[in-house]
């Protein structure tokens, strides 16, 4: 199996030269509104069942931590990229330093610290 995700990766390499040359500068989206309220949402059900299973001792806490990292690093990553010049490019930028990188930073700690305590296996 890891050989398989090895040659994936590999294989998506030339793949971002085409998406590189071929992607329009702009696009405009029919359900932006939607994707970024369910992003968002997936983030808060993230934080949450994290913060619950870290709580009970739990060892899924470390792959729901994971996986909201990865949630909080997108978002800061589009949110940033895809703002217009000016205040909303400011506000994206708070938003990255001040809540989505530092809560993505804490639950890799989490996830990288493993179980906490004796809860269920």
């Amino acid at each position: 199996m890891e050989h398989v995700l090895f040659a994936c990766g590999l294989a998506l390499l030339p793949w971002l030269v085409v998406l590189a040359d071929g992607l329009p500068g702009t696009a405009t989206a029919a359900h932006w509104c939607t994707a970024w309220v369910g992003l968002d949402a997936l983030e808060a059900v993230g934080l949450i069942a994290t913060g619950v299973l870290s709580v009970r001792g739990h060892r899924l806490h470390a792959l729901t931590a994971a996986a909201t990292a990865t949630l909080l690093v997108v978002d800061a990553w589009f949110d940033t990229t895809t703002a217009a010049p000016g205040a909303d490019l400011v506000s994206a930028v708070a938003m990255a330093l001040l809540a989505e990188l530092p809560l993505a930073a804490a639950c890799v700690v989490l996830a990288v610290r493993g179980p906490v305590g004796p809860g269920p296996a």
